[in-house]
């Protein structure tokens, strides 16, 4: 089995985001960039595939700059074989490449590379869109099991185990199949220094999006970026009747 890893480069999540002066977007001059971190749940589900012998290659892709090189290196050192950047200077923050076209790149990719599973995470913390999966599923004609919390390769079959809001959901896939992943499937390992000095030297293609026949042009227009209001602090009521006309009168939730 080849599984294909799609992974995103976004702002660690230990940072705080700050919007730029101008509201156009979010700052990123300076910031530390990291691996998306349900992507890297969707490598590590890949690579213990692949020791658990149901796997025989692993390739990891992103999309972005030149620099987004240092987080398919990072897939490497977790275990993945071998990289594809599809380079763009396209920003990747909100505004940048939409879902769509990241999910008609991964068609091109899939159809060059054939592999037998697609295992990427369930949303980006950047943009929180959680579409791009279920759009190359639809234009693959792909099955797809959504927000995995446990993946079982049984013969020919994929058992994917998916929460809801009922509880836990259950589906048989037939590869090939796309998996998007959840937090609870499993927790990254961390790479070791040998890992990371060999990852240095896995191989890693760089393609242009005109080469896979696929336009980034948004589609959308950001007006602007705003900060959340700042919370305030509560109050304290005398009695129910005063909370009561609070509710009612100032919440207007009654």
């Amino acid at each position: 089995m080849k599984i294909l890893v799609p992974i995103k480069r976004v702002v660690d999540y230990n940072v705080k985001v700050r919007v730029k002066a101008d509201q156009s977007g979010v700052e990123l001059a300076n910031v530390k960039m990291s691996v998306n971190p349900f992507d890297e749940i969707a490598v590590e589900e890949a690579v213990r595939l692949k020791e658990a012998g149901k796997a025989s290659e692993i390739v990891v892709v992103t999309i972005g700059p030149e620099k987004a090189q240092e987080q398919i290196r990072t897939a490497m050192a977790i275990g993945a074989d071998r990289g594809i950047l599809v380079k763009t200077d396209a920003p990747i923050d909100l505004g940048g490449v939409e879902p769509l076209a990241v999910a008609k790149t991964l068609k091109a990719l899939v159809e060059k590379e054939k592999p037998d599973l697609v295992i990427m995470g369930k949303q980006s913390i950047d943009d929180d869109s959680n579409q791009t999966g279920q759009m190359l599923s639809a234009l693959l004609g792909w099955s797809q099991g959504t927000f995995a919390s446990k993946v079982e390769i049984d013969g020919d079959a994929v058992k994917v185990t998916r929460e809801v809001d009922g509880g836990l959901e259950t589906l048989s896939l037939k590869a090939p199949a796309i998996i998007t992943t959840d937090l609870r499937l499993n927790e990254p390992r961390f790479a070791k220094l040998p890992d990371i000095m060999k990852a240095k030297k896995k191989e890693l293609e760089v393609v242009e999006p005109a080469a896979l026949g696929v336009d980034y042009t948004p589609r959308l227009s950001i007006v602007k970026v705003v900060e959340p209001p700042k919370r305030v602090g509560g109050g304290k009521v005398s009695s129910v009747d005063e909370l009561v006309d609070k509710l009612k009168n100032e919440a207007k939730v009654i």
